[in-house]
C-alpha cells in the first residue's frame, strides 16, 4: 500500500510539473504567435485589438515591404546581419574557449590576475566604453563597417569565465597531460581532444552570443553611417520610423521574419545542448 501511495504521488508530482512547463512555455510562445498573426493584418485590423485569428494580408504585407525596400533595403539589412552574426559567433566562441582552455591547463605568471581581471570586466556596463570604443575604431580606419562589429566579439569575458568552469567539470586533466606525453603539441590537443568535449558549453554561448549579434542595434547605431552596411535592426527601426511605413502588418512581418534565422540557430545547436546535459547526468 505504502509503495502504491509513493508511486501515486511521484506521478502526481511529475503530471503537475509538466502541466506547469506546458503553461510556462504557451506563455512565452504567445507572444511570438501574436506577432506572425499580426504579420497576416492590415493596419486597421492591428488597432481594432489583438485575436488569434490569422489574416488575409500576408501577401500585401510582403509587397509593402518589398515596394519600401526600394528607399531602405531590407534585405540588404537581413545579410549584413548574418554575417555579423555568423563570423562574430564564431570569432567569439574559439578565443573564448581557446582562452578558457589556456586559464585551465596551463600555468603563467599572473594568471589568477589576468582571470580577475576578465571577472572585473564583466561588471562594467558595455555602455560605459562606447566613446573610447568609437575612438579606437576611428583610429583604426574601421568607421561604417561591418569588420568593426565582428573583431569585438573576440572579446566576452562573460563566455570566458562559463567556458572556464564548463571546461573544469567535463574535461579531466590527465587527458590532456596523457596527450602531452604522446608527443601530441598543444594546438592539436585543443582541436582533437578539448574542442569535441567542450562543444555543448560553446554551442550555449554560441546560442547568446549569435542572440546578441543578431539583435544589436546600438553597436551598429554608433558604428554605421551608411544605409548599404545597415544590420537588420537598424533597417528595422527605417521601417518604422518612415513616413511612407506606417503599415503595422508589414512591421510585423519584417520582425517576424527577423527572427527567424535564431530558430534556425537554436534548432542546429540544440542537439549539442542535449549532449552535454547527458554527458553531465552521465558524468562520475
Amino acid at each position: 500500500m505504502e509503495i502504491s501511495t509513493v508511486k501515486l504521488k511521484l506521478q502526481l508530482s511529475r503530471t503537475s510539473l509538466y502541466l506547469f512547463l506546458i503553461v510556462l512555455s504557451i506563455g512565452c510562445l504567445i507572444p511570438f504567435y501574436i506577432m506572425i498573426i499580426n504579420g497576416s493584418r492590415t493596419t486597421q485590423a492591428i488597432n481594432t485589438g489583438i485575436t488569434l485569428i490569422p489574416g488575409s494580408n500576408t501577401i500585401g504585407n510582403m509587397k509593402t515591404i518589398l515596394i519600401i525596400t526600394a528607399n531602405i533595403n531590407f534585405f540588404m539589412g537581413f545579410a549584413n546581419s548574418t554575417i555579423v552574426a555568423v563570423l562574430a559567433t564564431v570569432l567569439h566562441i574559439y578565443i573564448a574557449s581557446l582562452t578558457a582552455y589556456g586559464f585551465v591547463f596551463f600555468r603563467f605568471p599572473f594568471k589568477k590576475l589576468f582571470f580577475g581581471v576578465i571577472m572585473a570586466s564583466i561588471m562594467i556596463p558595455v555602455q560605459l566604453g562606447l566613446v573610447g570604443f568609437y575612438e579606437l575604431i576611428q583610429k583604426m580606419n574601421l568607421l561604417d563597417s561591418l569588420l568593426a562589429l565582428i573583431l569585438p566579439a573576440g572579446a566576452v569575458a562573460y563566455t570566458v569565465y562559463f567556458l572556464q568552469q564548463y571546461t573544469k567539470s567535463v574535461l579531466p586533466e590527465y587527458i590532456i597531460e596523457a596527450a602531452r606525453i604522446d608527443g601530441a603539441h598543444n594546438l592539436t590537443i585543443f582541436h582533437r581532444i578539448a574542442l569535441p568535449i567542450m562543444s555543448p558549453g560553446m554551442a550555449t554561448m554560441a546560442i547568446f552570443g549569435f542572440v546578441f549579434s543578431w539583435n544589436d542595434f546600438l553597436g551598429p547605431l554608433i558604428i554605421l553611417s551608411s544605409k548599404d552596411n545597415y544590420t537588420l535592426p537598424l533597417m528595422i527601426a527605417q521601417l518604422s520610423s518612415s513616413l511612407y511605413a506606417r503599415d503595422f502588418g508589414a512591421i510585423y512581418l519584417a520582425v517576424g521574419l527577423s527572427i527567424f534565422p535564431i530558430i534556425v540557430m537554436f534548432t542546429f545547436l540544440q542537439r549539442f545542448l542535449i549532449s552535454g546535459i547527458s554527458f553531465g547526468s552521465l558524468k562520475e
